[in-house]
């Protein structure tokens, strides 16, 4: 009897703490709706209605300097498209150049008045060395550039990032590449120095990478305004202290608490406002196991997932008919099937480089070959086996995935849980762990980020993309900024795809309609690009201010790598020009946003570009765009 009358006190021990602890977090969410950050994708944004592979972040700029940011985006092995900013509404696609295309910068190098364009070029797995590609943006036409005296050295491109490393006021440029196995080993991390008279001249290398390890952040982390270096991807990410002459230190050991690995991208951000630039690590795997499965019972949908090499996954059992989408695998295996016993191929109409939708029944279909030897006949095979079930086995070259419909019943895949993303508060130049400020001890496969004041709070808050489960709905994570208690996640802020066989990728931030809210686009590998329009606005009182920052009043140097601060109501703000979490790329975004949550004081900033020049300038209007700088 005693027992039992502890066991009743107990359990209304533990009612009374659950009534407790719900009634502070409604309070804490009460206390936030001021904050709430709200997004709805803007369906008629235009796109391509097809699923196609992507390459980094979508590169922010304006192109034609008519005062809105256009959009770059690069649909891996299919090309290069612009997207026009007609006064706050994209225009749709418009193709520059096809092909394997990889890391875009974007500045006006050589100081005529016209942005220039560099992309870097794939080289054919090492087949097809090539060097990068320049255009000159005159009005709205890309006009092509000749190779210089002395060529942008041939290789397989993969990184291009303007920076002015010598803070001269020319912008140079890094421009790395992954290794060539010819090369024997030595270092294609190219630096090349802006001679100043419109030529990119060979100065020096940073040490040679292995593998994929050729993504760069540009930032300043001893804060002393000359930009440093970090690389990361394949192996331990490492840091490279920039001297101020186009030359670097590596300081690894000197800056980081602990060796980094398995990093996905890297953005820059002053979480804490107080002047210097923090570190947000995303961590995770790209690609999934060879031979992964996803089994969505509700919708009866299976994903799955190969990459170069033999396989054979377990049989489908789908009945007469077998619905397959979003079928991808690059050349040269994007358009081979074999159906049946005897294998005959499949033909298809139209491309076949975005994802294929097939339908098959079975008597089309029927058997599979005896002869399992799929290398000497590469690509997909494709039967039906009997008693409801179909089997997909055969040899690819690269990694390939799909989406099988009206599956009755699938095993269940053991995934890999993934990896903590990490948060590095800067200490001065030197970083110490924060993470536990990120509130969250969940582990995924966080693939990108992008930093802004969604809220316009005056903090810095942290959009996450991870790379989902095939066939699932993919929601971004949403980290908000309450400064003091660190940081909370945001559920049911409506970034979210349900790109079938898609995996998350890209994401970059952009004001496109100068409204004052920042917004989001995203895109897709194997899938769609997306934009998000932030409404938090409608949900708040909260003010803002952007400062569109021109070139330097005496030099005409250009905006990217300027530092611009922002001071009001005794709170600071700190950003750069051209900060971007993009791996490969360079952004060129010179529309600078701060929130500045109910503050009607005077605001002052301050721009130093990167060669020492420095505008100071006092506003007493909020909710307003100023331009600094000459044009």
């Amino acid at each position: 009897m005693k027992q039992s009358k502890n066991t009743v006190c107990h359990l209304l021990l533990v009612a009374l703490l659950l009534i407790i602890i719900t009634t502070k977090i409604t309070a804490q969410n009460n206390s936030n709706n001021n904050n709430l950050i709200v997004f709805s994708e803007d369906v008629n944004f235009p796109r391509q209605e097809k699923n196609l592979r992507k390459w980094d972040a979508p590169v922010v700029a304006d192109l034609d300097q008519d005062g809105y940011q256009d959009l770059l985006i690069n649909d891996h092995g299919f090309g290069i498209q612009v997207q026009w900013n007609n006064n706050g509404k994209f225009a749709k696609p418009y193709d520059i150049i096809m092909g394997d295309l990889h890391g875009v910068s974007i500045a006006d190098f050589d100081k005529d008045g016209h942005i220039e364009v560099i992309m870097s070029r794939g080289g054919g797995s090492g087949s097809n060395a090539r060097n990068s590609k320049m255009y000159r943006v005159v009005g709205r036409e890309f006009v092509p550039l000749p190779d210089f005296k002395e060529p942008l050295a041939l290789m397989r491109g993969r990184t291009v990032k303007f920076i002015d490393g010598n803070n001269d006021g020319y912008l140079d440029l890094l421009n790395f590449a992954f290794p060539d196995a010819s090369k024997k080993g030595a270092s294609e991390n190219y630096i090349y120095k802006n001679n100043t008279n419109g030529e990119l001249i060979l100065h020096d290398t940073l040490p040679a990478i292995k593998g994929n390890g050729q993504k760069t952040l540009v930032t300043d982390f001893n804060n002393d305004n000359v930009l440093d270096i970090i690389l990361y991807g394949s192996g331990k990410t490492t840091a490279f202290k920039g001297n101020g002459n186009l030359t670097y230190t590596e300081v690894t050991k000197n800056i980081f608490p602990f060796d980094i690995e398995e990093t996905t991208s890297i953005s820059e951000i002053d979480f804490d406002n107080d002047g210097d630039f923090d570190l947000f690590i995303t961590r995770g795997k790209n690609e999934f196991e060879k031979g992964e499965t996803f089994y969505n019972e509700a919708e009866k949908t299976v994903g799955f997932f190969t990459t170069r090499g033999q396989f054979e996954f377990d049989d489908f059992e789908t009945g007469d008919v077998l619905k397959l989408e979003n079928m991808q695998s690059q050349w040269p295996n994007n358009d081979t099937y074999f159906l049946g016993e005897t294998g005959y191929s499949y033909d298809f109409e139209g491309e076949t480089h975005s994802g294929k939708n097939i339908k098959l029944v079975n008597s089309n279909a029927l058997g599979f070959p005896d002869n399992t030897n799929y290398k000497e006949k590469k690509g997909w095979y494709i039967g039906y086996v009997g008693n409801k079930k179909w089997r997909i086995a055969g040899y690819l070259w690269a990694p390939s995935t799909g989406v099988v419909h009206n599956v009755s019943n699938y095993k269940k895949h053991k995934h890999n849980e993934g990896f903590k993303n990490i948060l590095l508060e800067n200490k001065k130049g030197a970083f110490k762990d924060a993470s536990h400020k990120l509130n969250t001890i969940k582990k995924e496969h966080a693939v990108a980020s992008a930093v802004a004041d969604f809220n316009n709070d005056g903090l810095k808050d942290i959009l996450v993309i991870k790379r989902g489960e095939l066939v699932y709905k993919n929601e971004a994570l949403l980290y908000v900024n309450t400064n003091n208690k660190g940081f909370y996640l945001q559920q049911k802020h409506g970034v979210i795809t349900n790109d079938l066989g898609a995996l998350g990728m890209a994401v970059e931030v952009v004001d496109f309609d100068e409204d004052g809210s920042v917004d989001v686009v995203m895109g897709n590998e194997r899938g769609k690009w997306h934009l998000f329009k932030n409404l938090s606005s409608k949900t708040s009182n909260n003010k803002f201010i952007n400062i569109k920052v021109g070139k330097s009043p005496k030099n005409n140097v250009s905006p990217l790598g300027a530092k611009v601060t922002m001071s009001s109501c005794g709170v600071n703000q700190t950003y750069r020009i051209g900060t971007t979490n993009a791996q490969y790329s360079q952004g060129h975004n010179n529309l600078v946003h701060f929130g500045l949550s109910s503050c009607n004081k005077l605001i002052h900033v301050k721009v130093t570009w990167i060669n020492g020049e420095v505008i100071n300038k006092t506003f007493n209007l909020a909710n307003k765009t100023f331009f600094l700088g000459n044009k």
